[in-house]
């Protein structure tokens, strides 16, 4: 073993599919690209997700307490790097990725059709927001792509490296 530094630990833990978090607030939807994310509880469905109050997002989301995580497959790592590399508050996102949306039932924020999951959220714990920028979203309705049920997905290792999903295994005795 060797010395690792202590700034490269969180490539290492780096939780799960790269996501992108859709917000809107007085009628302008934005979208960011999202990595630190991570469920909470089973029934209902919780996440926790920590928003940086540099983006422009956090605002919205701290406002309106809702928000769409929709989750993006391998085909659309190009667009998903590139909402991650710009601001909505310089650049309307939509129009530049060109990203299809549909209404949601339960928020305001849009859907994005493109993704092969939808989950719409509502902040039900924003107690940590303001010394970890961390929120507690509980899902209030999901959607899902019949035609991609499990796409490869995107997994950010950190300075502009990603990893796919990988080849899919059952281990029997995990089945318990």
């Amino acid at each position: 073993m060797k010395d690792l530094p202590l700034p490269k630990v969180y490539q290492l833990l780096e939780p799960g599919p790269v996501a992108l978090l859709v917000t809107a607030k007085d009628g302008k939807p934005n979208v960011m690209t999202m990595s630190w994310h991570m469920m909470v509880e089973f029934e209902p469905p919780r996440i926790a997700c920590v928003v940086s109050g540099a983006d422009y997002s956090f605002d919205a989301l701290v406002t309106t307490r809702q928000c769409v995580i929709a989750l993006p497959d391998a085909e659309m790592a190009e667009r998903v790097v590139g909402i991650g590399n710009c601001s909505g508050r310089e650049v309307d996102k939509f129009r530049r990725f060109h990203l299809k949306t549909a209404p949601a039932a339960t928020v305001e924020a849009p859907l994005l059709t493109e993704c092969f999951a939808n989950i719409e959220c509502r902040v039900i714990d924003a107690r940590l927001v303001k010394k970890f920028n961390l929120f507690v979203l509980e899902a209030t309705r999901a959607w899902g792509d019949a035609d991609k049920p499990w796409p490869r997905t995107i997994h950010h290792r950190g300075w502009g490296e990603f990893v796919l999903d990988g080849e899919v295994v059952t281990i029997p005795s995990a089945m318990r």
